[in-house]
């Protein structure tokens, strides 16, 4: 094998290590990854970060210097400002439970930018879910 073709493969391995290392998280996001999301995104004065209900939540600055409430996914990291508006209906949301195998679903209601629904899961246990106002995923899940 020549020098340039060694040098290429070296170069392309290396690359793929690299890729490996600077890819988004695959686990939960930390406290310091919900500050840094946040602050991408113009939000300003993050104050009381916590992992709450299957989520994380914080109050912030918005861009426009409005003092706001927030949900992460502590998946993704996508931000949930409170005064978002769902893009779902009560029925939506209650048929994309059913759709994903959740039971005796009840106590369905949009607060802070996210639906929230009580019911049990596809196992059979009773959970507290926080659910994407515009797809209807489940973005956080705790016993309840």
């Amino acid at each position: 094998m020549n020098k340039s073709v060694m040098l290429g493969a070296l170069l392309l391995v290396s690359g793929a290590a690299f890729a490996q290392t600077t890819s988004a998280p695959t686990g939960p996001l930390t406290e310091h990854q919900v500050r840094q999301r946040l602050a991408e995104q113009g939000y300003t004065k993050v104050n009381d970060v916590k992992f709450e209900d299957g989520v994380w939540k914080a109050d912030a600055r918005s861009a426009e210097g409005n003092r706001v409430d927030v949900r992460l996914d502590a998946a993704t990291g996508r931000v949930y400002p409170e005064e978002q508006v769902a893009n779902l209906s009560e029925a939506d949301v209650r048929a994309r439970l059913a759709a994903a195998g959740y039971t005796n679903v009840h106590d369905v209601d949009f607060e802070d930018g996210i639906w929230n629904a009580e019911g049990d899961d596809p196992a059979g246990k009773d959970v507290e879910l926080k659910i994407d106002p515009a797809t209807g995923k489940v973005i956080g899940k705790e016993k309840d």
